[in-house]
């Protein structure tokens, strides 16, 4: 067996973090009442979308602070609305009540489970590697039951340096105690995950939930559903 140590990304790889969010932003849109300032709900959460992509892509670079994403990827959505004074406060509080709604959702990404007793019962060492905010990811952990099949979480924050910087893989490694020949990275993110892993002279296999990166990646694997990877491991 070549590889002993897996990295795996765990937000849209094993948790479903866009499904579950869709639910949390459609919670937190009621709780906050915002149909007095928007006459369609769905304009709040496209500009929602539009923003977090942005920003979460800008973060990964190191370009925007965490207490900076926090509060603009509720500011700008909320700016779109009519008549609501967008306060700092005011974002602050959305962003804390869509996190608890977000971190409690159990849901997981098809075949998520079925995958890591898989890999557990082959005797894969297996460790987190997440961007996530490290209040948030224990929380979302626990609420879908993943966590007891990791031997180690290994955060952004806690690596001081956000995937895909070669730094947070040396820092991966180093937590892990794994060693880079016999390391895969398990990712659904081309640039995050796979290229930024690669970069760091590990194996990458890519989990390709989306057509249009088909033909943009030269990952070591590529597959289409989790329990392809119990065909390659």
């Amino acid at each position: 067996m070549k590889y002993k140590d897996l990295f795996i990304d765990f937000d849209d790889t094993l948790y479903d973090t866009y499904g579950n969010s869709v639910i949390a932003l459609e919670e937190t849109y009621e709780a906050f009442g915002l149909a007095r300032y928007f006459a369609n709900p769905q304009v709040f959460y496209d500009a929602y979308w539009q923003t977090n992509i942005d920003l979460w892509t800008q973060y990964a670079k190191g370009e925007i602070t965490r207490d900076y994403l926090i509060v603009e990827r509720f500011r700008r959505p909320l700016s779109v609305g009519e008549g609501l004074n967008v306060t700092e406060a005011y974002c602050l509080e959305m962003s804390d009540r869509f996190l608890k709604f977000c971190s409690s959702k159990p849901g997981v990404v098809d075949g998520a489970h079925e995958l890591m007793d898989y890999l557990r019962n082959k005797g894969y060492r297996m460790h987190m590697c997440s961007n996530g905010f490290h209040e948030v990811q224990y929380k979302k952990l626990k609420a879908c039951g993943l966590k007891d099949y990791f031997d180690t979480i290994i955060l952004s924050e806690d690596a001081g340096v956000n995937k895909p910087a070669p730094q947070f893989f040396d820092y991966a490694l180093q937590r892990s105690g794994a060693q880079r020949a016999s390391t895969l990275m398990i990712g659904d993110n081309l640039q995050t995950d796979i290229m930024g892993a690669m970069a760091a002279g590990l194996d990458a296999l890519f989990f390709n939930r989306y057509p249009e990166y088909e033909k943009t990646s030269a990952p070591t694997f590529t597959v289409t559903s989790l329990r392809d990877i119990m065909k390659i491991l």
